[in-house]
């Protein structure tokens, strides 16, 4: 059984994987496993994330871990992004047993990079199939899951009030440069604290990135939103400029309807401020760790009738799913804003407490305790594939 893990995530941005690396270094402290986290020098996330479980270190390249770790005692290795395949090797040969997390589906993406690992672990049976699908054959059998983690640092008890909707790349000179004109740009705007509107909210509580698919969502969803003068939407997240002009331009046909809030600390404010949120297309959804955080707080969900919400939403008790826009073009969707409108489905604690169990913090410990009994009968830098 090892003491310690060494994770790695590279990120530079802030998203579910970020909060799952943070309850996961948690959990492992509750069964006697400490954490050596080793972040990008300019991620900002961490300060936000309760993980006193871990001790954070930056690295600016994966080359670099095999001489940091080449004097310790062979151990556990978790990469939340990836490194490149000699690395990996050079991580093997010096006795560490070299494990990958799995954040997104493999559908339509490159699996290579996956290939040097010992095993791979993921979130959902959405990313295990996608995984096989891949012919990625060291994928540990049982999904993790999530847990929410609502306690984030710097959140406080106040008014919602709007942030910036850009998650400005540093990478890109167009966006350093737009970054350095927002500030002054917001200092002549009023500032907003979110009061809500009269009738039904809808909430989007996401990052706006290409795998939500929220553009092509909404050139379904807007033309039936349209028909419904008491249906608000509100947006908690932020994203790049591309992708927020693009859910801008999907969006013109409700743009009355529709306010931007940006990036919000405080998500157990947001949730309780709506009335039912909304997730983006399925396909390219890893698990959601936005459902779970809303469900937790008992704000149901709408989401399509697909992997990964089939995991994650009971349909009648939680939320509703309903049939894929692109396969009806959103006929179904209408149907259940239909029912939401007249009063017929609420949530449904008592039916909801066996499925939400599933993401408790205890339910994620005891499965990351049969995946550590697993891993200690392999030894590390032998892991077969497990059956």
């Amino acid at each position: 059984m090892f003491d310690t893990s060494i994770q790695v995530n590279l990120q530079q941005g802030f998203g579910g994987g970020e909060v799952f690396t943070a309850t996961f270094a948690r959990a492992l402290q509750r069964l006697g496993i400490e954490t050596r986290l080793f972040v990008d020098p300019g991620a900002n996330a961490w300060s936000s994330l309760h993980i006193p479980a871990a001790r954070v270190e930056s690295l600016t390249d994966p080359a670099d871990l095999p001489g940091l770790l080449r004097r310790g005692r062979p151990g556990w290795l978790v990469f939340h992004t990836a490194a490149p395949g000699a690395v990996v090797e050079k991580l093997r040969a010096q006795g560490h047993l070299v494990t990958a997390f799995a954040h997104m589906p493999l559908y339509g993406r490159d699996p290579r990079p996956l290939a040097p690992f010992d095993l791979v672990l993921a979130g959902s049976r959405h990313v295990i199939a996608s995984l096989h699908a891949a012919g990625i054959d060291r994928v540990y059998p049982q999904p993790l899951y999530a847990v929410s983690q609502l306690d984030r640092s710097g959140a406080d008890s106040g008014p919602l009030h709007a942030r910036s909707r850009y998650d400005w790349d540093r990478r890109k000179f167009r966006d350093r440069a737009l970054k350095v004109l927002e500030p002054p740009w917001r200092r002549l705007t009023p500032e907003r604290a979110f009061v809500r509107r009269p009738g039904l909210t809808l909430g989007i509580v996401s990052r706006i990135t290409p795998i939500k698919q929220f553009p092509l969502l909404f050139a379904y969803l807007a033309p039936v939103l349209a028909r419904y003068s008491t249906v608000q939407l509100e947006i908690f997240g932020s994203g790049g400029f591309a992708s927020i002009r693009d859910l801008d331009r999907a969006l013109r046909p409700i743009r009355e309807k529709v306010r931007f809030w940006g990036h919000q600390q405080d998500v157990g404010a947001v949730y309780s401020s709506i009335d039912f949120l909304l997730t983006g297309l399925p396909e390219k959804e890893a698990l959601g760790l936005n459902v779970i955080e809303a469900q937790a707080c008992g704000t149901p969900v709408l989401a399509p009738d697909a992997p990964p919400f089939d995991e994650t939403v009971m349909h009648g008790a939680t939320g509703l799913r309903y049939r894929d826009p692109r396969e009806d073009g959103g006929a179904d969707f209408e149907n259940a804003l239909t029912l939401l409108l007249e009063g017929g489905f609420r949530f449904d604690k008592d039916s909801a407490k066996p499925h939400l169990a599933r993401f408790s913090e205890d339910a994620f410990v005891a499965r990351l305790r049969a995946l550590l009994e697993a891993l200690a009968g392999a030894g590390p830098g032998t892991v077969a594939a497990p059956s």
